[in-house]
Order: C-alpha cells, then sequence, then structure tokens
C-alpha cells in the first residue's frame, strides 16, 4: 500500500548524504513506493484546528550533489496524509518543542515517527536519568559547590550542555584542572540551564558504542571511536566507525529501556553506550542507519519501514 508520506526536516540541499539516516529513510520510503513530501519547520502552520504545510513533492537519489528534486510548493493539510517523518535537528530549543505540540494535533490519525508528546517528554540527557542503574554517575546542575564536590568524589569528569548536539561543547575536566574556572566562567554565560556533569569514562579510547533501537527492540549497533587528540566520538567530529555487536551487558540495557521507548511511541532511537554505561538516548533525529549497512549490519530503514507500515495497516 503506497502511503503519503511527509518529511520535517532541516533543508535537504546541506545534508551529507552519506551518512544521514533522513535520507536513508527517504531512500527506503520511494523504493517501496511511498509518495514524499518535504518541507522545514518553518513553513508549518497551525489554522482553525487544523494544519497545513507549504510541502513540495520530493524525489531522491542516491548520487552525491544530484540528490534530490523537488516540485513547486503547495499547502497540504498534514493531518490528511499517512505518516509524518519528525527529523530536524536539534537544538531540542522552544520552536522544536512547538512544533511538537503542533504535530500532537494530528497524531497518531497521522503517524508522526517520533510520537511528538514521546520527543517533548523525553530531553535526550534527561529522559537517560530514569535509569541510573545504567548510567556511569551524572550530575545536573550549574551549581559550583556541587560540581566542585562531585569532581572530590569523581575525579576527572565531562561537562556538556543539557540541550547539546553533535559533540560541541563537550570537555574533560581533569581532577585539579587549571581551566576549570574558566570553563566554569563560559558555561554560565554561554549557557540559561543547567549542564550535564558526568563520570570520565577512561574506555572511551575504545569507542563509544550506537545502538539503534526499532519499536523498542535492539536492531544494530556501531562502534565510534574518538580520535587520538579528542574524546569525542561523534562521527561529525572525526570518530572512526568499526562494526561491533552487543555486549551481554548491552543486551540488558536495551531490554531494560526497550518497553518504556515502545510505550512513548519513540520508534527510531539511538542509544550510547560507554563501556557497559549508558550515557545518551537520542529521540529526536538519531543517525547510523547508513553506516551500520555500510559495515555489513542490517538494513534498519528497511526495519523501521516495515514496523511503520505494520502500524498504519494495523498488522
Amino acid at each position: 500500500m503506497a502511503l503519503n508520506v511527509a518529511v520535517q526536516m532541516d533543508p535537504i540541499h546541506a545534508i551529507n548524504i552519506a551518512g544521514d539516516s533522513t535520507f536513508a529513510l527517504l531512500l527506503e520510503a520511494q523504493a517501496r513506493g511511498h509518495r514524499l513530501h518535504y518541507y522545514t519547520p518553518d513553513r508549518l502552520y497551525q489554522r482553525s484546528g487544523r494544519l497545513f504545510a507549504n510541502v513540495q513533492a520530493l524525489s531522491v537519489k542516491d548520487e552525491k550533489g544530484a540528490h534530490f528534486t523537488l516540485g513547486e510548493p503547495v499547502v497540504q493539510d498534514i493531518g490528511e496524509l499517512d505518516v509524518v517523518l519528525l527529523r530536524q535537528d536539534p537544538p531540542f530549543d522552544l520552536a522544536y518543542i512547538t512544533s511538537t505540540h503542533l504535530l500532537e494535533m494530528i497524531h497518531p490519525k497521522t503517524l508522526v515517527v517520533n510520537d511528538p508528546a514521546g520527543v517533548r517528554n523525553a530531553p535526550e540527557k534527561i529522559f537517560v536519568l530514569d535509569f541510573p542503574e545504567l548510567m556511569p554517575a551524572t550530575l545536573i546542575t550549574r551549581d559550583r559547590a556541587a560540581i566542585e564536590a562531585f569532581r572530590t568524589e569523581f575525579g576527572d569528569v565531562v561537562m556538556k550542555p543539557l540541550y547539546g548536539n553533535g559533540g560541541a561543547a563537550v570537555f574533560k575536566v581533569s581532577q585539579r584542572d587549571p581551566n576549570f574556572g574558566s570553563l566554569f566562567d563560559l558555561f554560565s554565560v554561554t549557557f540559561r540551564e543547567p549542564w550535564v556533569v558526568q563520570q570520565f569514562l577512561p574506555a572511551v579510547a575504545h569507542g563509544d558504542k550506537r545502538i539503534i533501537l526499532v519499536d523498542g527492540v535492539a536492531a544494530g549497533a556501531v562502534n565510534r571511536v574518538p580520535a587520538g587528540d579528542d574524546i569525542r566520538s561523534n562521527m561529525v567530529r572525526g570518530g572512526a566507525a568499526n562494526a561491533t555487536e552487543l555486549t551481554p551487558r548491552e543486551q540488558e540495557i536495551c531490554a531494560t529501556i526497550g518497553p518504556e521507548l515502545k510505550r512513548r511511541g519513540l520508534l527510531f532511537t539511538g542509544i550510547d553506550v560507554i563501556d557497559g554505561y549508558l550515557t545518551e538516548i537520542n529521540v529526536t533525529s538519531p543517525t547510523g542507519l547508513r553506516v551500520i549497512k555500510r559495515l555489513g549490519g542490517p538494513d534498519l530503514a528497511a526495519a523501521i519501514w516495515d514496523t511503520i507500515e505494520a502500524k498504519r495497516t494495523g498488522r
């Protein structure tokens, strides 16, 4: 059954198709005969209880520099479509939150992936706190005395923004780091919200595993190894991707969190695990599909569309 599918995403001309998971989902949808409609979040609007967007018909091709073709803009009642892929990247700010409120008006009659209420209520570095038994020691604060006490207890720590993404502004702070005062001042004037202070895990040098869960079930993984002069394993920050399998501890983590992901309608999620410790649950715009397939792993875009189609047809 052909579905009418809209994708709410960042400007498509600017994506890196070699690693973009949204593009993988679009390629798979097109191969299955689904009709694609594209819009950016600024084109979404509500009027008289109905949700509209200025959309463009979209076709995609796995060819760098010629990866998309768009039709003329038309006004579309989004509630008349079958599926909306909510795939814009963070920052998870008030604009992002507003779009979840708007999309919640049409879900689940129009299936929004991921569930917009689930996305709104699961900020990636806060939702993970529901599972403290799976995590390294973690502090959420902007209080200097609390941070200094945490450093005294755990030694080297990592400091990062609560709503950051892509490895931006992630710092390792040693127990007696002369830069701590300046870094504290910088964070204080840059971020209004609290930030994350987490026990540093030296094993990150051997990799930060990204595990993809589809409807709450572990489906594939990639191990991301930081460059030699960095603690950040994000591939956009120079991390190297290696094929991997799940350890018993990682399977336990997935089995523990999976039912809650499914309950919240978080159909496509990516979790980060370092040395057997869960550090983040990514629900806004998870990545990893193309690299996992390229390294010989499963085709997770196909698995995601199998699940979406089953939900739409009631199977």
